[in-house]
């Protein structure tokens, strides 16, 4: 999954970085209301986490933006304002839920999953099916021809990106951004080293494989060879 981070104070944005990026999240990092909004908008991404106090303007104008535009990405305002009225006025703008800093990082993540989990209850791609390849996003569990694949946070969003897009190539810089983050170097062999391990966890023990489109990326697949 993919996660978006509004957030001006360098030190708290590499912490909730740091924090979700070992969990298997994807993430960006933006430090203003404007350019915050601008991502947000132009990407799909599964949650926003955001601070009220930017040095642009608030963050709740970034809330109201994507909610007139029609976007239901939930968002958690992380911020410490403790007053009611300022939680009111954030929940009132359509933000769905409430951090307040110093944000725990074992709390950051349960509020997450929990604001995805109520985000996406009426869509079908929480559960990915491919085969007998079978993936719950918000459980974060695999199961191949019914047994359980055990994958670290990268093998698990890097398939979950390639179950997304199945049957479809996918660039290895695509899974650089999706997986890892924008500022990746291209040129790394990160993503083919973990498409290997990938790949040996599959094995033998699901019908579909991740197959190489010679220098294009990668793609996974039910068909015969």
């Amino acid at each position: 999954m993919r996660v978006l981070i509004i957030e001006d104070d360098r030190m708290l944005a590499r912490l909730v970085e740091r924090t979700l990026g070992e969990a298997g999240y994807a993430v960006d990092v933006t430090r203003s209301a404007d350019e915050g909004r601008d991502a947000a908008l132009a990407s799909a991404y599964d949650a926003v986490l955001l601070d009220l106090e930017l040095p642009d303007r608030s963050g709740l104008e970034v809330v109201r933006t994507l909610r007139r535009e029609g976007r239901d990405v939930p968002v958690l305002i992380m911020t410490g304002r403790d007053d009611d009225q300022d939680i009111v006025k954030g929940l009132d703008a359509g933000a769905d839920d409430y951090l307040l800093k110093p944000v725990n990082p074992e709390v950051l993540k349960a509020r997450l999953r929990a604001a995805v989990r109520r985000g996406g209850a009426n869509r079908a791609d929480q559960q990915l099916v491919i085969g007998d390849l079978a993936m719950n996003r918000l459980a974060r569990t695999v199961l191949g021809n019914g047994k359980d694949v055990s994958l670290t946070p990268k093998e698990f969003a890097m398939l979950e990106h390639l179950m997304l897009r199945a049957e479809e190539v996918v660039s290895r810089t695509e899974l650089l951004e999706h997986v890892w983050n924008m500022k990746f170097d291209p040129g790394s062999n990160v993503v083919d080293a973990h498409v290997a391990r990938l790949r040996q966890k599959l094995r033998g023990v699901t019908r579909p494989e991740i197959r190489t489109s010679r220098g294009v990326g990668f793609v996974l697949t039910m068909r015969e060879a």
